[in-house]
């Protein structure tokens, strides 16, 4: 198996000083100009070069980089046994892929609040949603939406694992744990006490404002909902939260801190702190009048990203506790990474250079090369200067994207923000599972840049060898997750 290629590492040096340790190159890199192309050696390497600076902003670039092997013992390997979501396609696994291969939009006037006034009157809003089954009704009339959405994904994922309570109350449950974050949490909690507050003082606040509002109550609220005593937090890193989830997650089980380990995101802030906020950003499309076909990854006429929400959950498991209790093996966990642009709040590396020093990062934690890999599904998000930045970072990585075919999910569901990553984790695997990947709609006048394959507007199929889901969010937060069919 070849070596990770040197085409993405080319791109960050200036000056380079190298010296031979262990048969490989010890690297130092400050700047960030190419000036040559570096070729790794097939034999394992490993460089760790001191800190640098980069402008004002002290820089640590430090990559392992080995030929790649993939995990062989069963306690290490990870598989996805289950699955659950709450999106605008509904609840049911298939019918949310089909409707993703159908092409169709998931995008609609916003009827929550009244939106007449905004700027932005649209989005990928929830209709119809219930509970029923899940959770109590009590309980449903005081939980934030977004925790709601998570119950019931979560809950999902565990009976789709053949985890139902009965079978669940057989284990031991502090081998089992839930890691289920959320970019903004109980907004709607919180807008609501705020509004309690400004107009009939504070003590009418409710006394469940604090817990329902808090981004960990998600994975807390699973946790107690279903018993399961490991590992159990959340992430919130914007709208690469989910992703942030799965590798932490992947991570308890190969330190052998838990067997197995509930992972996603989950996000409800379509509301009119929400909206108004994100106008306030200048990130959202104003195409009120074509709403379906605001959405439009990697096109010319992109003006911005569709808020969406929902939530999106996996059953990550060793691959001997899966074999051991004959659980259902829908695709296997590779790996995966996260890292910082440490560059700007909202905006991203216009040279892609945290991007593509994570899906390097993500190559080498999966034991997989760049020549494996022929499916990326995006972060694409719409935006002008996100979308390009992203296919920037993918060109460095992958020197040849010929075999490689990439869509964009959030063109028909919307932005989830933090559940984003969840959702579309799922929309990999079934690409994996069905062979057939589903189209990037609005796809009318690509940016000359990007000559990969997008999947324009009609279904492809396509056996997927490797995959890999791409998140990002405010902040610079980076992270790539990598999939794979599972081969005992």
């Amino acid at each position: 198996m070849s070596s990770i290629t040197s085409s993405c590492y080319s791109s960050l040096i200036l000056k380079k000083k190298e010296s031979r340790i262990n048969g490989g190159f010890h690297l130092q890199y400050n700047e960030l100009k190419a000036i040559e192309t570096v070729q790794m050696p097939a034999s394992s390497v490993a460089y760790k070069p001191k800190a640098v600076k980069c402008g004002r902003v002290r820089a640590m670039a430090s990559l392992a980089v080995s030929a790649p092997k993939r995990a062989t013992d069963p306690k290490k390997r990870i598989v996805i046994t289950g699955m659950g979501l709450v999106s605008v396609f509904g609840s049911d696994i298939d019918k949310f892929y089909n409707k993703l291969l159908e092409g169709q939009s998931g995008i609609t006037l916003i009827d929550r609040f009244d939106a007449s006034s905004y700027a932005v009157r649209f989005a990928g809003q929830i209709h119809d949603f219930s509970s029923e089954g899940y959770i109590d009704g009590k309980t449903d009339r005081r939980l934030d939406d977004c925790w709601k959405y998570c119950l019931v994904a979560g809950k999902r994922a565990l009976e789709d694992a053949n985890l139902g309570q009965q079978v669940l109350d057989t284990m031991d449950k502090t081998r089992i744990g839930v890691l289920v974050g959320s970019g903004m949490g109980g907004s709607k909690v919180f807008t609501d006490a705020v509004e309690a507050l400004m107009q009939r003082g504070y003590k009418k606040i409710s006394p469940f404002f604090v817990p329902y509002t808090i981004t960990n109550m998600g994975s807390a609220l699973l946790a107690i909902n279903t018993g399961l005593m490991g590992p159990c937090y959340s992430i919130s890193t914007a709208c690469a939260t989910a992703n942030y989830c799965f590798y932490a997650a992947a991570n308890h089980i190969r330190r052998g801190e838990a067997d197995i380990m509930v992972a996603g995101g989950t996000e409800a802030f379509i509301s009119a702190i929400g909206v108004g906020g994100f106008i306030a950003c200048r990130a959202l499309s104003q195409r009120n009048d074509e709403y379906e076909k605001a959405s439009r990854p990697w096109d010319k006429n992109r003006d911005g990203f569709v808020m969406g929400e929902g939530s999106g959950v996996l059953v990550m498991e060793s691959l001997e506790h899966a074999l051991k209790r004959g659980a259902p093996i829908i695709a296997e966990y590779l790996g995966g990474a996260v890292t910082c642009d440490a560059h700007h709040m909202t905006d991203p590396r216009a040279d892609g250079l945290g991007v593509s020093s994570c899906m390097v990062k993500s190559l080498v934690d999966a034991g997989v090369s760049p020549e494996e890999v022929n499916y990326i599904n995006a972060h694409a998000t719409s935006t002008l200067a996100g979308d390009l930045a992203e296919v920037n970072a993918i060109k460095k990585v992958f020197k040849d994207t010929s075999q490689i075919k990439m869509n964009g999910t959030k063109s028909m569901i919307g932005h989830g923000l933090g559940a984003a990553g969840g959702l579309e984790a799922i929309a990999t695997i079934k690409a994996i599972t069905t062979g057939w990947l589903h189209p990037t709609i609005n796809q009318h006048d690509l940016e000359p840049q990007v000559t990969i394959d997008t999947v324009p507007n009609v279904k492809k199929q396509h056996e997927v060898n490797v995959g890999i889901s791409n998140s990002f969010g405010f902040g610079g937060h980076n992270s790539v997750v990598v999939f794979a069919p599972y081969k005992p």
